[in-house]
């Protein structure tokens, strides 16, 4: 299945020059949404994952049934404050600005093998941070999974010595 084929283009959007790889149209197809999660139970069935964590918000999209297809906990990361109990946190620098990634204090058991999901890598500010986050809170990085990478921004840089697998390539 060409994933391409359900990504639409939004240019100059959130703002001029940016170009949005909107996923609303792969979502909107059973069949490409069901091939993404497919295509990460084959990869990581068989590997060292002891939990799923969710990026918020569009990487709970793909995290949560993973996670149910892997037999796996989902751990939600949440943007600052949105978080009802005690929290680690990690503040980090985005295209737009600063911002900051919370998971609850007792959400990873230490030792634990925790598989990242997003649905964009970038430059990668949020999946670094998020990598920082599992290990402050006691886990390993098992990986991680994305739908689309922006190659050209280089953000699988900021991940040197993670395994990082994106399905679609710009």
């Amino acid at each position: 299945m060409q994933l391409k084929n359900y990504i639409r283009n939004v240019p100059n959007f959130p703002r001029p020059g940016i170009s949005f790889k909107d996923i609303t149209p792969l979502l909107n197809e059973p069949a490409a949404f069901q091939h993404v999660i497919d295509r990460f139970v084959d990869i990581y069935v068989d590997r060292d994952v002891d939990a799923v964590v969710g990026i918020e918000a569009r990487g709970f999209l793909f995290a949560a049934p993973l996670a149910v297809r892997l037999d796996r906990p989902l751990i939600p990361f949440r943007k600052e404050g949105t978080l009802p109990h005690r929290t680690n946190s990690v503040k980090f620098t985005l295209e737009y600005g600063d911002s900051v990634v919370e998971v609850h204090t007792d959400a990873i058991v230490p030792g634990q093998q925790v598989l990242i999901v997003d649905d964009l890598l970038a430059t990668d500010g949020t999946l670094a941070a998020s990598a920082r986050l599992v290990e402050q809170s006691g886990g390993q990085v098992a990986g991680h999974a994305v739908v689309i990478e922006l190659v050209y921004l280089r953000g699988r840089d900021r991940l040197r010595g993670y395994d990082v697998v994106s399905l679609v390539q710009y």
